[in-house]
């Protein structure tokens, strides 16, 4: 099972602050064991909205909105790629995270047997093929 654990934004996020050294070396550890333990596939943190953009598609037009966006509780700081045996794992290990004041969300990813029979077996090869081309890169 692949799981996509998502640091919430907090106020500081968005407001630019960088961790402190301290969480910095606590969140490597805590990568360390992951990657030792064949959990961490991927992992990120993300700028502030700020430097982002929405792109939104609505009756065949197309609109784009710059950063900063509002609900700050609602976007993302951050996040992980994990392959777990299920989601219970997944929180065990979200709960060994070293951050004191964060909300995570943990979403299991769809895989291609979630599909069922609209994923021809043409699609299937595509999607093996550009998986297998990324990996490369």
């Amino acid at each position: 099972m692949r799981v996509m654990v998502i640091m919430k934004a907090s106020a500081d996020s968005e407001a630019g602050v960088l961790p402190d050294t301290k969480l910095l070396t606590e969140m490597g550890q805590f990568n360390e064991e992951l990657v030792n333990a064949g959990i961490m596939t991927a992992g990120e943190g993300l700028h502030p909205s700020s430097k982002g953009a929405r792109v939104k598609f609505s009756g065949g037009t197309t609109s784009v909105t710059k950063g900063p966006f509002a609900a700050t509780t609602e976007l993302i700081a951050g996040f992980w790629l994990w392959k777990v045996k299920s989601l219970e794992e997944a929180i065990d290990w979200v709960k060994r995270v070293p951050v004191a004041d964060a909300e995570i969300e943990i979403r299991p990813l769809f895989e291609a047997e979630d599909f069922g029979a609209e994923f021809t077996p043409e699609l299937r090869e595509q999607e093996e093929r550009l998986r297998a081309q990324v990996e490369k890169s």
